[in-house]
């Protein structure tokens, strides 16, 4: 048992590295009310009065008095950032300054109604984005919100109040809040204060008496924002630690949760239901969709439909996946049970029971085959048509007139040639039956299922008018001949139905393979790319041609400043689109076009995460609206970033190779240091020596020396001295040659010239050694540093003399070897 409750040092680590990015960002405080009036904004503004009289920095960056008196006093006497005018269609619009905000930076700041949506050309598309910048730039925030604009509860309002709320936010942002107060007045209350005009104008009060503000909605709404209250009072509670480990909640992994979505409108509801029930129990949820063949036919429209669901499933904090198989059921059942799922909510079909005999049903299948998996299935009162939640929905498409042009043409042709065949050539009519049948599985393959069943029952049609008897009628002498027209019809349809499922399935594969391939691809080429520079060329060249856009790469120095290394292009970066790819990389979110974050730029900037921290940020420009529809496809933009991934690990690898590079460089050096210092010490301990003794003999008291022994002391201090200095000098070029102090001042110069004259200056060295020169006749000039040069002559007869017997030859010599 003690061993068991011994806490997870990975989590333990990981809880403190979020403590500690917690602890660098501001803190934020809602204001929470069940609908508008309950004086959310009031208790707002006083909470930041009593701040302000305790001497913090307190600023107003957004307050909405609402033309209430008693609100509007107490914005008296406190300082208010001016709001950012922005012109929108013949009007002025009032927002939150943000950038002004920024530079101020006090130590709170007053952003009333949170959920708001900004105006078009505002840095974030919602008020939230705006809140979550200042408390990443450390700045504390108090803030507004109705239950109404949360997104998890949106259908439920609207299904009480029958409003649909537009602006809304996603439940994580509620659930970041460090503090939230729940501003509550009984729903007779509130009436009264309505009634009053504290809420309202006169005119607007009774136009929202009659429609939102009934006693029947505001009764729902507190009741939900007490619930939601209560909720995250109940994770407060579990998210305290306990002293018995015993006691404490154990994970729910194995409760993870699971919501089929598909391309019906219903899909939003599935995936807020799911959002509340994983809140409530407090486990993790996955929306998955299904791509079945069937998927090819669905509308532009359906497909966005998909699109939006996805991404608001992102938005609530669940997880997103994109399945591909042909039984949408047992997709769904097989990734259930890979990530352990307890629950899996789908949406009740509404057609009818006879339609479920031929095609099946996929609800029925899921029960039947889904074992200890719970299977909690959700029917939605509004919308009639079929919620088959997974299984993609049919939508209606432009008909292809050519398909069934094509489709009665082979048709004929195969009759004419059934025609030749059975009364020309004695064919059976087998092989005429062959042929229709050869024609169904071409117009299946080419054109679809529909052209198919066209050609399918053309082929009966003509198989009956000319191949059977009475010939050229269309009646039968002969009844078995009706089971024949059957067979063969329910032959050509099953052929048509299963050829095109094989066509789309073969389509789909091709697009997961043109995927995959595409990663593997780039993986393949950025894992042995040692420079730097082909590598960012390598990457963008080929993020350009998958996503048809332009594209470059933005790395960042040393100081956090970005610049552009790479582009699949020679266009340039304007300043507007440098400031968002600047934005994107200071707050590790992407940014510009087809998000919610400055929008109205032409590229999507991705930051470029590594293991240790940001690199840069890629950027990409859709070349037209084709490209940047696809880039609003969550599986594009996973492709995207995991493009942006590899690019960035690469990007690393390359650094970290570098940086090893260097590091040994620097083992090296140091060992060369080492051991040439405890060569130069043992050298200079000799002339040293050498001086010492001399000096001391000549020091001596009396007058022991000759004149002859004198001079030799002498002459011995001035050799042993001029060898110290060589020694020196070696030292000091070393130590300018590895710090890159030392220049090169090169001249032509002869290599005898050379020699000479450093056997020259180490004549009194040499002695009597005799030194032979043997030099090329047509030796070339180099081009080279003499002093350097010679002092390497020098060096090497100093050690000639050292290391071989006195009175052997020293051999110098030169030739041209090739070039």
């Amino acid at each position: 048992m003690a061993e068991n409750a011994r806490p997870d040092p990975d989590q333990l680590l990981s809880n403190l590295r979020a403590q500690q990015a917690r602890e660098k960002q501001g803190r934020l405080k809602l204001f929470f009310g069940a609908s508008p009036g309950v004086g959310k904004t009031y208790a707002m503004l006083e909470e930041a009065r009593k701040r302000t009289a305790e001497g913090e920095d307190v600023l107003v960056g957004y307050a909405e008095p609402h033309i209430r008196p008693d609100t509007e006093a107490l914005l008296l006497g406190m300082e208010i950032l001016p709001y950012k005018i922005v012109p929108y269609k013949n009007a002025q619009l009032k927002e939150l300054d943000l950038d002004a905000a920024l530079a101020r930076k006090p130590t709170l700041i007053l952003v009333d109604e949170l959920a708001h949506t900004n105006a078009p050309g505002m840095r974030h598309a919602k008020r939230w984005q705006d809140v979550m910048e200042l408390l990443h730039a450390g700045i504390d925030v108090y803030t507004t919100l109705n239950v109404q604009h949360l997104e998890s509860v949106n259908d439920i309002v609207e299904r009480v109040t029958g409003v649909r709320v537009r602006e809304t936010l996603p439940d994580w942002v509620f659930e970041r809040a460090d503090e939230v107060q729940l501003v509550d007045i009984p729903p007779d209350k509130l009436l009264g204060r309505l009634a009053e005009g504290k809420v309202y104008r006169a005119q607007q009060a009774n136009l929202a008496a009659r429609n939102f503000f009934n006693r029947g909605n505001l009764v729902a709404l507190r009741e939900l924002a007490l619930r939601r209250t209560a909720e995250r009072v109940d994770a407060e509670m579990d998210a305290m630690p306990r002293d018995d480990a015993a006691t404490s909640r154990p994970g729910a992994v194995s409760e993870r949760i699971l919501v089929c979505v598909g391309p019906s409108p219903f899909s939003v509801r599935l995936v807020r239901a799911a959002r509340r029930m994983a809140t409530a129990m407090k486990t993790q949820w996955i929306a998955a969709y299904v791509e079945t063949p069937a998927a090819s036919r669905l509308s532009a429209e359906a497909q966005e439909r998909i699109s939006q669901t996805l991404r608001l499933a992102q938005q609530l904090g669940g997880q997103t996946v994109t399945l591909s198989g042909a039984d949408a059921s047992e997709e769904i059942l097989a990734y259930a049970r890979q990530r352990n799922v307890a629950r899996i909510i789908i949406g009740k079909p509404q057609h009818t029971r006879w339609r479920e005999r031929f095609t099946g049903s996929f609800v029925d299948t899921l029960i039947r085959k889904s074992g200890a998996i719970d299977i909690y299935v959700i029917r939605d009162e509004r919308i009639e048509a079929a919620a088959t939640g997974g299984l993609p929905a049919r939508s209606p498409q432009k008909m292809s007139w050519a398909g069934y042009g094509w489709a009665l043409g082979a048709t004929l042709a195969a009759t004419i040639l059934g025609v030749v065949f059975y009364h020309r050539l004695g064919f059976s009519n087998i092989n005429v039956l062959m042929l229709y049948l050869l024609v169904v599985l071409s117009i299946s393959w080419r054109f679809g299922r529909g052209p198919a069943i066209v050609s399918a029952v053309a082929g009966v049609l003509a198989f009956d008018y000319t191949v059977v008897p009475p010939y050229y009628s269309f009646s039968v002498s002969d009844t078995q001949y009706f089971f024949t027209f059957a067979v063969m019809l329910v032959t050509g349809l099953l052929i048509s139905a299963l050829t095109d499922n094989m066509r789309r399935q073969t389509e789909l594969a091709r697009r997961r393979e043109r995927r995959t391939a595409a990663l593997f691809a780039l993986s393949r080429e950025l894992a042995v790319i040692p420079e730097k520079k082909r590598l960012l060329e390598t990457a963008t060249s080929q993020i350009a041609e998958v996503f048809a856009s332009d594209c470059w790469m933005l790395l960042a120095d040393e100081g956090g400043h970005l610049a552009a290394a790479a582009a699949a292009q020679e266009a340039t970066l304007d300043e507007k689109e440098m400031a968002v790819a600047d934005w994107a990389f200071h707050h590790n979110e992407p940014a510009g076009a087809t998000t919610n974050t400055l929008a109205s730029a032409r590229g999507l900037y991705v930051p470029l995460r590594a293991s240790q921290g940001m690199v840069g940020v890629l950027g990409l420009t859709p070349r037209n609206s084709e490209s940047e529809q696809a880039l609003r496809d969550p599986q594009r933009l996973q492709l995207l970033e995991a493009f942006a991934g590899q690019t960035a690990l690469a990007v690393e690898r390359v650094n970290l190779a570098g940086e090893a590079q260097r590091a040994w460089e620097r083992a090296e050096s140091e060992f060369l240091r080492n051991t040439l210092l405890s060569t130069v010490s043992h050298d200079l301990r000799t002339p040293l020596a050498a001086i010492t003794g001399a000096a001391t003999s000549m020091l001596a008291p009396g007058d022991m020396l000759g004149p002859q022994a004198r001079q030799e002391m002498l002459a011995t201090i001035a050799d042993e001295s001029e060898r110290m200095e060589r020694l020196i000098n070696n030292l000091l070029d070393m130590t300018r040659l590895e710090t890159g102090g030392l220049r090169l001042n090169r001249e032509w110069f002869p290599l005898p010239e050379l020699i000479v004259s450093a056997v020259q200056r180490e004549e009194k060295l040499l002695k009597n050694r005799p030194v032979n020169v043997s030099i090329q006749p047509d030796f070339p000039l180099l081009h080279v540093d003499g002093v350097l040069l010679e002092q390497v002559f020098i060096n090497l007869l100093d050690n000639a003399v050292a290391y071989t017997p006195p009175d052997s030859a020293i051999e110098i010599a030169g030739r041209v070897d090739g070039a």
